[in-house]
């Protein structure tokens, strides 16, 4: 693989797993300094443990991003090891299960909107000033297919990935003559653990949508993402890229 992220210092969220670890893999493998953030320390360690017996660059900061206090110690902390972040992938999200909208808790809306909008907010509020500073920054966040069309049953999880991407595009234009880029993918199905979270029926609907027939792997969304953290990367900011297997349709 192209090491053309070497000495490059990036901070994943929700990296111990699924598309994130895919994530935190690849950006490690093409020399990449890469902070793995996640609130699963069950999960954390492990992977740190596996990639670094890789022979790969990782550091494991256990965070929980929706809380504003968590995410300026996780900043402090990553730029205390390495230095500023200068790569930052808002993957971490929850779906807050498969709900019929009358029938949906308020508070698993809040927290659904917590982990994958404020989140999103937080963390990219906490390394923008590193980035302003050097004049360079690559964000990417992920987003989801869910908040371009909507699933049934999954109301908050759509809602919140559609904020990320409204957020995504005002943020991009802030900062657009910083010298830093900001962009979101929308994947559809992805074989992770995620699935697990949501009924077989709402698996179905969503998969019966890709004109592909099939699910999308990690690791196809983490070239994605390698691609829009690098310098070839240089004239594409504010956009969602799908990656859904033709299933969007704009």
């Amino acid at each position: 693989m192209e090491r053309n992220l070497d000495g490059r210092i990036a901070l994943v969220t929700g990296g111990a797993e699924g598309i994130g670890l895919a994530i935190v893999r690849r950006l490690a493998s093409a020399g990449a300094r890469v902070a793995i953030a996640d609130l699963n320390r069950t999960a954390l360690e492990p992977a740190v443990a596996t990639l670094v017996a890789e022979g790969l660059t990782v550091a494991g900061f256990p965070a929980d991003i929706s809380e504003p206090r968590s995410v300026h110690d996780l900043a402090a902390a990553v730029e205390g090891h390495w230095g500023p972040a200068e790569i930052l992938v808002n993957n971490a999200g929850i779906t807050g299960g498969s709900t019929e909208v009358r029938d949906f808790d308020p508070a698993v809306w809040d927290q659904v909107f917590a982990v994958n909008a404020r989140g999103v907010f937080l963390c990219c509020q906490a390394v923008l000033p590193g980035m302003l500073a050097a004049k360079r920054g690559r964000i990417v966040n992920i987003a989801s297919i869910a908040g371009k069309e909507g699933n049934p049953r999954l109301s908050a999880y759509s809602a919140s990935k559609a904020a990320v991407i409204g957020f995504t595009k005002a943020l991009a234009k802030e900062v657009a003559r910083d010298g830093i880029l900001v962009n979101a993918i929308s994947p559809a199905v992805i074989q992770t653990r995620i699935l697990d979270q949501v009924s077989q029926a709402t698996r179905d609907y969503m998969i019966e949508r890709i004109p592909m027939g099939r699910v999308g792997q990690p690791e196809e969304v983490a070239a994605l993402v390698h691609w829009l953290a690098g310098d070839e990367c240089s004239f594409t900011t504010g956009q969602c890229v799908d990656i859904s297997g033709g299933r969007a349709t704009y």
